[in-house]
């Protein structure tokens, strides 16, 4: 069994972000003793090094490994460099006992609006041509509409040509965050499971804080919702991977071979 746990948006200094709610999560995440917990952007406020290092204070007491992209709110105020310096790198990719993650930064200096851009579409292609039983993609913007949001600008400027490129390269499940509100979109064989903020008060309309957690027992995956000081896990998704690994041929080079 894979346990990946899902926070998102913790927001520190934020008059919105409650300590007690962060703390709280750190003890339900060192108890449930997930293999990586995966922080999809906005651990800051405005991208200050004194916020990074907050959020640090908290992120070092949890046991299992971080897997970070930086969010809008942590490249306001050139935040990305104190990003790099303190947290690591802003693309990554990594194995989990078979599971294949690849992280990639979707944020814009000092901009809400956010892109990847196919100068990395290359890379991510390469990054999911190794052997894997799950494909996991993380990034902090959405990739789909999400309901509630407002605008669909929240989603990042080139979602459709790198829904394109994910899609391609079998990728399983997207893991993002942005606007605070937790949903699950199937497309194709690709679920994108978005997570609510973690740790601020800043929700829209009933919402609470919360977190999400991906488990993968070989055969199954399971997405559930879990809301600070609440035993009980609410179920968004459960589904069989594909399994598929050989991407589909792609439309637009295929027309520039025709033409060529």
């Amino acid at each position: 069994m894979v346990t990946i746990a899902h926070i998102s948006d913790p927001h520190l200094g934020s008059p919105y972000f409650v300590p007690n709610l962060m703390n709280r999560v750190i003890i339900e995440l060192n108890e449930l003793a997930p293999d990586a917990v995966v922080v999809s952007g906005d651990l800051t406020t405005e991208g200050f090094r004194p916020e990074y290092k907050a959020w640090l204070a908290y992120a070092e007491r949890i046991d299992a490994p971080l897997l970070t992209v930086p969010g809008n709110h942590d490249s306001r105020n050139v935040g990305y460099v104190h990003f790099e310096d303190l947290i690591g790198s802003r693309m990554w990719s990594t194995d989990i006992n078979g599971v294949r993650v690849v992280g990639v930064d979707s944020s814009e200096p000092d901009l809400d609006e956010g892109k990847v851009g196919r100068v990395h579409y290359p890379w991510i292609k390469q990054e999911f041509r190794a052997a894997s039983t799950l494909n996991i993609f993380v990034l902090h913007h959405h990739l789909l509409p999400i309901p509630g949001t407002g605008r669909e600008r929240s989603t990042v400027m080139d979602a459709g040509d790198l829904l394109e490129v994910l899609i391609h390269a079998g990728v399983d499940v997207v893991l993002s965050g942005h606007k605070h509100v937790p949903y699950v979109w199937r497309l194709e064989d690709l679920y994108v499971a978005n997570a609510g903020t973690v740790s601020s008060m800043r929700v829209r309309g009933h919402g609470k804080p919360c977190y999400n957690v991906l488990e993968f027992d070989g055969a199954e995956v399971r997405i559930t919702r879990r809301f600070p000081f609440d035993a009980e896990a609410h179920q968004l998704a459960a589904f069989v991977p594909t399994g598929e690994r050989h991407p589909r041929e792609e439309p637009f080079e295929h027309a520039a071979a025709d033409h060529g």
